[in-house]
């Protein structure tokens, strides 16, 4: 029997069983060592992921729920309604030092700058550049308050004190006019955006040339950053951007057809690298003649029941504010499937931002709603996002 055994290892090509032994070992444990890395590569996908969701965790236990939003509802007046979120940490520190509404702005972007910073290596650059857009919303406060004629006092309660212009939000409320805030702008890489869409502007008379060229270079941005997935984290982050622009440019499109702007008139705003809406379908969409067309030109895609769905609402009120929140809703449903698909990755700090500013906007419309005269708490509830 050793003999035969020993005829078949050399037959093999192996000069003795121990030989034969040694490399069976050796492949043995190559393969083991195989399963061992494809069974940990998840694990130690999400180990650099566990501090970061720890942390945001603990502030998504601090979100606002339903029974916690009625009684802000049931708030008297505004006064009571301040007290309400000085019971609450998150909120005091800016509840007493700024207007209400740059109270409520400047907590959500305290919540930004703290995702920015904890989140890994693989996914910082997305976060870093999303932060951008407290210097963008800034930007675009700023010139319309000038435009509204707005005092450098009024004007300031607009700005957020976040984003990589704080050392320069005071020279640009100062400003008078949009000259003097692109002077002020010179050398960071808002100056060119405002330096191309400026004749726009003036041309026509309106301020969709300014917000749009903004919009368009902080989400064309944050495309850039998510372009080449490196795992599900940064594929799931690509999903959410994506959604983000294809929101914005439906918005666009939209708005122009209320407006009666034609195709050349947008399209230089356009992001064609979108998540559902291509370059072509873009085309199709800004030619359509009127929003009806644009509902109908959105047939396959996932956004054209949402549309259709506010399309009744737009009938009745002439305006696009509901297309809006139908969209601002479908990125906050992709946050939600995102989180609850990718629990351990970066799936909660995506539904925390997208939670948390849903949060803030409803907080926002109760405080218009206590504002204004004739509104019940049951008004003020049907219009919550």
């Amino acid at each position: 029997m050793v003999e035969d055994i020993t005829s078949l290892v050399t037959g093999l090509g192996f000069p003795s069983i121990e030989a034969f032994l040694a490399v069976m070992l050796l492949v043995i444990a190559v393969f083991g060592a195989i399963v061992v890395i494809s069974l940990l590569r998840p694990v130690l996908g999400m180990f650099p992921y566990t501090y970061p969701n720890a942390r945001v965790r603990a502030r998504i236990g601090r979100i606002f729920n339903e029974k916690q939003f009625q009684e802000i509802i049931e708030a008297g007046n505004i006064e009571e309604l301040k007290n309400y979120l000085r019971g609450f940490p998150d909120y005091a520190k800016y509840i007493d030092q700024y207007p209400l509404e740059k109270a409520l702005d400047t907590q959500l972007a305290e919540n930004y700058d703290l995702v920015a910073r904890i989140t890994p290596d693989n996914s910082k650059d997305a976060f870093r550049f999303l932060l951008k857009k407290w210097d963008i919303r800034n930007i675009k406060s700023i010139i319309i308050a000038k435009e509204a004629g707005l005092n450098a006092e009024e004007t300031l309660d607009l700005v957020v004190p976040y984003g990589d212009l704080t050392d320069k939000l005071d020279a640009l409320v100062d400003a008078d006019d949009i000259n003097e805030i692109l002077n002020t702008l010179e050398g960071t890489e808002y100056a060119p955006i405002l330096e191309d869409a400026i004749p726009s502007y003036k041309e026509t008379g309106i301020l969709l040339p300014l917000e749009a060229s903004l919009d368009k270079y902080l989400l064309k941005n944050l495309l850039r950053t998510v372009s080449t997935p490196e795992d599900d984290n940064t594929s799931y982050l690509k999903t959410y951007v994506g959604n983000m622009v294809d929101g914005a440019n439906l918005k666009i499109i939209l708005r122009a057809k209320v407006d009666g702007l034609k195709y050349e008139d947008i399209e230089p705003y356009m992001i064609s690298e979108g998540y559902q809406i291509r370059e072509w379908k873009l085309k199709d969409l800004m030619e359509s003649e009127d929003v009806a067309g644009v509902i109908s030109g959105l047939e396959g895609t996932e956004y054209a029941p949402l549309l259709a769905e506010a399309m009744a609402t737009y009938n009745d009120t002439g305006s696009i504010s509901a297309f809006e929140i139908a969209l601002d809703n479908n990125v906050v449903e992709t946050a939600k499937k995102i989180s609850l698909k990718n629990q351990f990755g970066i799936g909660p700090m995506i539904g925390f931002l997208s939670r948390k500013e849903k949060e803030i906007k409803n907080l926002k419309i109760i405080v218009r709603g206590k504002r204004e005269k004739g509104f019940t708490p049951a008004m003020i509830k049907e219009m919550l996002i």
